[in-house]
């Protein structure tokens, strides 16, 4: 077994393949500018999306393409609130009828807390 292993090749080193008969991809280079004022470049290939935006080097700050490629502007969703979704579901005029069904289910002593329940009975038995 150790008559098969390369002696001296270091692992992750170096590859033994030669660049000669190898055609490049096409590349160009996309310059960017971050808000500190620094320019840079990035080699992409001729075929790639250029994006509109690119993490700076130097600073990590958020670059736009100086190519003039601007940013897809997204279309965000209004907030929607727990009254909005219930009135997906129900009308006012059904929510109205609810709250007072349950209103006089709770003024009667059939639901709500353990020590209205008891109390109510109480006054009952008196």
């Amino acid at each position: 077994m150790a008559e098969r292993t390369l002696r001296g090749a270091r692992l992750g080193g170096q590859s033994f393949e030669d660049e000669r008969g190898i055609e490049f991809a096409a590349r160009q280079q996309v310059g960017y500018r971050c808000k500190q004022g620094h320019d840079f470049e990035v080699t992409m290939s001729v075929e790639a999306d250029i994006p509109a935006k690119w993490e700076c080097p130097r600073c990590g700050e958020e670059a736009l393409s100086t190519a003039g490629i601007l940013p897809e502007e997204k279309v965000e969703k209004p907030v929607r609130t727990h009254w909005d979704m219930l009135l997906e579901r129900r009308s006012e005029k059904e929510l109205e009828d609810i709250l007072k069904e349950r209103l006089e289910l709770l003024r009667g002593g059939e639901i709500g807390p353990a020590h209205l329940h008891r109390a109510n009975k109480k006054k009952r038995v008196s």
